[in-house]
């Protein structure tokens, strides 16, 4: 037996309920990991609530990122001991996730966890600091250095954006973070943040031009604000885009890509292929001073996953949550 949460539908009523299980419920796979932890990211707190119709079947384990040991193995890149990681790939939605104390799954969409990374560390990471890696990945690879200019980071005070902060200003990058909460100016700046604005800066519809203010962005919020962060991107300058929070509408113009060369990066983090996630993971695990850990992360057990999904979505969370689903 082992607890989990679990998402029923039935007659249109929609229930997220703590459930003790059996291994006999377990979805098809060829590997079962015994998880440590999880995280409870915003695509979980919409499965949870219900708020929106990310789970496409059910009954349904939410819960995209998972870290833990390897129980029994029939892949032949791991065996049992192993330990390994996993973001993506529609568990949580598609597939039974991680906010379990078992999961059984592809073992094609696991990776081993970085020798120098406990568990607890890499779901403090997580999905969240694996996107904000990726995004950094993609804009170095497309030519941008510290040189370059400021680079703005949407969504500060979430999960990607505080890890698209600390990781930015730890490779020696000026960073000015847009936020809603003014209030955490300082845990922005304790982040490696130089400059913090209000994110009412960005949210209204703007200009299909702007002053030009930024080498790079990365955007997790959508909709007006990266049509306005794309307006006021310098010329050659770039932007990542991951997110969706404030909308997946994009309400721009084509002018900041044919008058000043902008580009618009696409991150997609769920379906990496298996070296480009070790690639991430690996960066990661040198590029991330661990310290900032303990202040990008709070850590709650399975029992409270259910009333803090709420508050996620409410706003009332800054960070990580870190799930230690043992407790």
């Amino acid at each position: 037996m082992f607890n989990a949460i679990l998402i029923e539908k039935n007659d249109d009523v929609y229930q997220s309920n703590l459930t003790e299980m059996q291994d006999t419920q377990l979805s098809e796979g060829d590997v079962t990991v015994r998880v440590a932890y999880s995280t409870l990211n915003y695509k979980d707190g919409l499965a949870i609530t219900g708020r929106s119709p990310v789970v496409r079947q059910f009954p349904m384990v939410p819960g995209i990122d998972l870290a833990g040991t390897v129980e029994t193995s029939s892949h032949p890149r791991y065996k049992a001991g192993d330990k390994v990681l996993l973001n993506g790939w529609s568990v949580g939605e598609k597939y039974w996730g991680g906010l379990s104390q078992k999961a059984r799954l592809n073992g094609d969409w696991l990776i081993p966890l970085p020798e120098s990374m406990t568990e607890r560390q890499a779901m403090a990471i997580g999905t969240a600091g694996y996107t904000a890696m990726l995004c950094l990945i993609a804009l170095e690879r497309h030519g941008l250095t510290p040189e370059r200019g400021e680079v703005l980071v949407t969504g500060a005070n979430g999960g990607v954006g505080s890890f698209a902060i600390a990781l930015l200003a730890n490779q020696g990058y000026s960073v000015t973070a847009s936020t809603g909460r003014l209030e955490e100016a300082e845990y922005l700046k304790s982040l490696g943040a130089t400059t913090i604005i209000d994110r009412a800066e960005l949210s209204s519809p703007g200009r299909a031009l702007g002053k030009e203010k930024w080498a790079a962005a990365i955007d997790s919020v959508g909709s007006h604000t990266l049509a306005n962060v794309c307006a006021s991107t310098c010329e050659d300058g770039l932007v990542a885009t991951c997110g969706l929070a404030q909308g997946m509408d994009f309400p721009a113009t084509v002018a900041p890509f044919i008058l000043r060369g902008v580009s618009l990066l696409g991150i997609n983090s769920v379906t990496r292929p298996y070296d480009e996630r070790v690639e991430a993971w690996q960066r990661l695990s040198t590029s991330l001073d661990m310290k900032q850990l303990d202040a990008i992360t709070r850590e709650i057990g399975l029992s409270e996953v259910i009333p803090t999904a709420s508050e996620l979505l409410d706003g009332k969370v800054r960070g990580r949550i870190v799930v230690d689903v043992n407790r």
